[in-house]
């Protein structure tokens, strides 16, 4: 055996998805919708916070604005690592979560039996 199979000739170290999460599956707080907006706070990490690259990544593609989906895809990362990674940001006060615009109400029953009934009048 040539070196440890951990390590990638181009990439350097292969770290797990999972080890980025410390092996939750799950964000702290509520799961967070594909077209959220994450934002940055303003908030600067402290020291001691223990922010890996790819959360101070997060954090540098939030401070434009970016749905959930769209920072998984920039980080090249799982959906489901994001979303702890993002969750793990917003516990400590670094991003804000924006949930997307709720849509319209749907029509009521009565509605929609006159929309039947003048269609079937044509």
């Amino acid at each position: 055996m040539s070196g440890p199979q951990w390590m990638d000739e181009e990439a350097g170290p292969v770290v797990r998805p999972y080890a980025l999460t410390g092996g939750r599956t799950r964000p702290s707080g509520e799961k967070l919708d594909l077209i959220a907006i994450v934002t940055t706070t303003g908030s600067r990490p402290e020291g001691g916070t223990g922010i890996g690259p790819e959360q101070r990544r997060i954090l540098e593609i939030a401070s434009h604005g970016a749905s959930v989906a769209d920072i998984a895809s920039d980080v090249d990362l799982p959906l489901g690592v994001v979303r702890v990674l993002i969750g793990d940001l917003h516990d400590l006060g670094l991003v804000g979560v924006r949930d997307p615009g709720k849509t319209a109400p749907l029509p009521s029953a009565r509605l929609l039996r006159e929309v039947i009934n003048g269609l079937r009048a044509l």
